[in-house]
């Protein structure tokens, strides 16, 4: 089974999603055997180096009280630990430029760890509340998921898969993905947002039936 997943390091949704889908493919191991492909999707392209405080950026950005913000942010911490992920998030926590991420993913792919890498990027920018536009965190993440670091660091220094992650973007986009998480099987089912395992093993299952008919 082929799976798309288009989404970015600075999405918490995007966590509970991938969370979601690895224990329902788990629990699905005897009937699907997927590909699963990661795709880039920035939220904030423009955001500077240093990135922006969290909340006063989803303040300005959604127009909501700060005090809402907050609440919506426990209930994604909430929702992540049912999907086994600790998410550190406060008021502290700020929001990042991904782009080097992504092209470090790209990379990854060529080299069959791209999932494990994009799991251990969803914990040094949640987790760790560390940036994930900084070269050494990003070499340091290689490193712990079986990547040469000598070898990221040399992509993150030069401008490979730049011109990859920005037609991967544009491609997804001329499609219709316009939020992520968006999770695309077989080029047809899309499974949209940060579904929790049960919705993920329902829709799974009945594409499999639907493909074995």
């Amino acid at each position: 089974m082929k799976i798309d997943f288009v989404s970015d390091i600075a999405c918490p949704w995007c966590v509970i999603g991938l969370g979601g889908l690895d224990i329902a493919l788990d629990r699905l191991r005897d009937v699907i055997e997927p590909e699963i492909v990661f795709h880039p999707f920035e939220l904030n392209p423009n955001m500077p180096p240093g990135g922006e405080n969290t909340v006063e950026h989803i303040v300005a950005k959604y127009r909501i009280p700060a005090d809402e913000a907050r609440v919506n942010r426990e209930r994604i911490k909430a929702r992540a630990a049912e999907v086994g992920f600790t998410m550190n998030t406060s008021d502290a926590t700020r929001i990042y430029n991904t782009f080097d991420a992504h092209r470090l993913l790209a990379w990854a792919a060529s080299k069959g760890k791209q999932h494990e890498l994009k799991r251990q990027l969803f914990v040094v920018n949640f987790t760790e509340q560390t940036d994930p536009g900084n070269h050494d965190a990003l070499v340091e993440a290689a490193g712990k998921v079986g990547l040469d670091p000598a070898e990221a660091r040399e992509v993150l220094e030069s401008d490979r898969y730049a011109d990859d992650v920005r037609r991967d973007e544009a491609l997804w986009q001329s499609r219709g993905i316009t939020g992520v998480p968006a999770v695309i099987v077989n080029d047809r089912y899309l499974i949209s947002g940060g579904q929790p395992p049960d919705e993920f093993e329902r829709q799974l299952r009945k594409i499999a039936a639907e493909n074995a008919a």
